[in-house]
């Protein structure tokens, strides 16, 4: 620790011996690394902070809203490109010096490093441009990088209104070009699928086709069994209560024949009893002799012995007609099923070819409108977006802060840079009398001396100065102290000046 503290101590006699050429040094490396600061133009920095909504109601309605994150990522990573850099250079005094496309391509290489798109939230980014040129004054570098964030952010509104109409454009060309592609092969797979049609009816739609009908045809065929099955059960129910129903009944007002005549008779012979008329009596004798000729006619008449009309067999009559009919037309659907089926299964059998080619044929149809269908859907969907968007863009920018002239530079840090010479030309003229103590052969104290040439060493003689001297030395060291003042005052006044000059921007 005391070797640390006695090098130490010599180097600091080292320089305060050499003093003078420390401050010489000082002043020198100050004075260049001043100008040079002097000479590094100011920087400004303008921004813009904008907002997207991407919540779009009437495209949500219409089923058209597009991603609105992907869009905006796609608008944010296209906002600095060399194209939309180049239209920044052309639109603002940055283009003023360029002559040829050299110049024009480093100055936006210059320009990509100075422009920054960056994103705060996912609906929210930031637009900044720091611009500072030597060729420039200060309030015109502030009024620069303002110009160039206002002309982005005209960018971004032009990319996405104009970009996404023409966009939309372009997309319904191209799908007018494929959907007139597609309706010619359309129309020729129509006209092989009706000439097949025409030649081969049966076969419609293909082998798979073929195969569903032939498995409808017997689930009809299956289906008219069975109705016809429960309408002959029905018929035979319906005849059995028919035969067991007589056609008429005895009495009514409109009862007719040999029974009627019969009840009539044997009522006037009770009531001629009733009168108390005997058996006897000629009008008593002589309605018992009717009785008896109207008994023995109804009696060989059977059935037909008259008598009024049965409702119960006419209604019975009426339904047994009925089922018979349904029973009728069920046996003529069920036979035509039969031959519709037989001949069928006899196109399956007998023309695989055939059948496959008809499968070919309704495949290459179905995808070939399902594909032009899906393009009508695509291009009126395109359409109705640009509509919409003609009349109000689908997202909303909103400009939170808006571009203005930049007060203050961002760089660089002079009163920094200022401080940093001065720390730096003090050092460096510490360090150049040090150096050239090294450089010399002497000794700062007897200790040096005694490890340098390891012998002992006797004694120091102490330095005597004169009066004189002594007042030379004095004047020496106040010279010596104005010119570090002189040092510091300098770096105070620059420091002053780079407060004020910055106060007086713009």
């Amino acid at each position: 620790m005391s070797e640390i503290f006695e090098e130490l101590r010599a180097a600091l006699w080292s320089v305060w011996h050499r003093r003078w050429l420390a401050i010489a040094v000082a002043w020198g490396v100050c004075l260049l690394g001043w100008l040079v600061v002097s000479m590094v133009p100011n920087t400004y920095e303008s921004k813009a902070r904008v907002y997207v909504d991407v919540e779009d109601v009437l495209s949500k309605q219409l089923g058209i809203a597009g991603d609105g994150k992907e869009e905006i990522m796609r608008v944010r990573q296209t906002l600095s490109s060399a194209k939309n850099l180049e239209k920044v250079i052309t639109a603002t005094r940055l283009g003023e010096a360029v002559t040829d496309r050299g110049a024009l391509d480093a100055m936006i290489s210059e320009l990509e490093k100075k422009v920054k798109v960056t994103s705060e939230e996912d609906n929210l980014f930031e637009i900044t441009a720091a611009i500072g040129r030597r060729d420039l004054s200060d309030a015109e570098n502030a009024v620069l990088a303002r110009d160039v964030v206002q002309k982005l952010l005209d960018i971004l509104r032009e990319e996405h209104v104009v970009g996404n109409r023409a966009g939309i454009s372009s997309a319904i060309e191209d799908l007018d070009r494929q959907l007139e592609e597609r309706k010619r092969e359309l129309e020729a797979a129509e006209q092989r699928r009706l000439n097949f049609e025409a030649q081969y009816p049966d076969l419609v739609g293909g082998s798979d086709s073929l195969s569903g009908k032939i498995q409808q045809a017997r689930a009809e065929l299956r289906a008219v069994d069975a109705d016809l099955a429960a309408a002959e059960s029905a018929l035979a129910a319906i005849s059995g209560q028919l035969a067991n129903t007589p056609r008429t009944i005895v009495g009514g007002p409109q009862a007719t024949g040999p029974r009627a005549a019969l009840q009539q008779a044997q009522t006037q012979l009770a009531e001629l009893r009733s009168r108390g008329l005997t058996d006897s009596h000629p009008d008593v004798v002589a309605v018992t002799k009717q009785v008896s000729l109207l008994a023995r006619q109804a009696a060989a008449a059977g059935d037909d012995a008259g008598g009024a009309p049965n409702p119960a067999y006419a209604s019975l009559l009426a339904i047994r007609t009925e089922r018979q009919a349904n029973v009728d037309a069920l046996q003529a659907r069920r036979a035509a099923l039969q031959s519709d089926f037989a001949a069928l299964m006899a196109s399956q059998a007998s023309e695989p070819a055939v059948a496959a080619e008809a499968n070919r044929i309704s495949r290459d149809y179905d995808v070939l409108r399902a594909n032009y269908e899906k393009l009508l859907q695509d291009r009126e969907a395109l359409r109705t977006r640009g509509k919409v968007e003609d009349k109000a863009s689908q997202f909303r920018f909103d400009v939170i802060q808006e571009p203005s002239v930049p007060q203050k530079p961002v760089a660089p840090n002079r009163p920094l840079l200022l401080l940093g010479v001065l720390i730096v030309g003090l050092a460096a003229g510490a360090g150049a009398a040090y150096a050239l103590g090294q450089l010399k052969s002497s000794f700062a104290s007897p200790q040096k001396l005694e490890r340098a040439f390891d012998l002992p060493v006797i004694g120091a003689i102490s330095l005597t100065m004169s009066d004189t001297a002594r007042v030379m030395e004095k004047r020496r060291l106040k010279q010596f102290a104005g010119a570090c003042a002189g040092l510091i005052g300098v770096f105070v006044i620059l420091l002053a000046i780079e407060i004020v000059s910055i106060g007086m921007i713009a």
